[in-house]
């Protein structure tokens, strides 16, 4: 009663799941059945057609119209989709680009800056602090520590 359950953690990065989502069975039990009901259909379709041939000329007419209508909304389709298509390439054109190209010039105009504040600024500090603190240490190393050699 006491087994050890095994926590079941999904695959590391780059690591592949190879365990299979549906069980084999089930897909040959699945292609068996719907095998079964396709030559149950085609056998009903060739039982009316000798039976009831009248019936069966209305219903290929029925199916026809229908086929065609079916058509009709395929291109009607398409063309929303091709319309929809022609918007979003103006809309890249025509609205994304020049957000990029203000983008690209914004960062240009950073690394501008930058470079400058580095040049005329940082640069200089660091020059300055680094003088003072080299004469500070001059002198401590001359003089000894000013706080140090105050008598008490």
């Amino acid at each position: 009663m006491s087994r050890d359950i095994q926590p079941n953690y999904p695959p590391a990065y780059g690591q592949v799941d190879r365990s299979p989502r549906i069980s084999k069975r089930f897909v040959w039990i699945s292609v068996i059945v719907i095998s079964v009901l396709m030559i149950g259909l085609i056998g009903l379709v060739i039982w009316l057609a000798f039976t009831f041939p009248d019936r069966i000329e209305a219903m290929r007419d029925v199916f026809i119209m229908l086929f065609a209508l079916t058509s009709c909304s395929a291109v009607v389709v398409m063309t929303m989709v091709f319309v929809a298509l022609i918007r979003l390439i103006n809309m890249i054109d025509y609205e994304l680009r020049p957000i990029l190209e203000k983008t690209n010039e914004t960062i240009g105009m950073v690394q501008g800056t930058t470079t400058f504040v580095s040049k005329n600024v940082v640069q200089p500090a660091i020059k300055t602090t680094s003088f003072i603190a080299g004469v500070r240490r001059g002198f401590k190393t001359l003089f000894g520590d000013p706080k140090r050699n105050l008598p008490k």
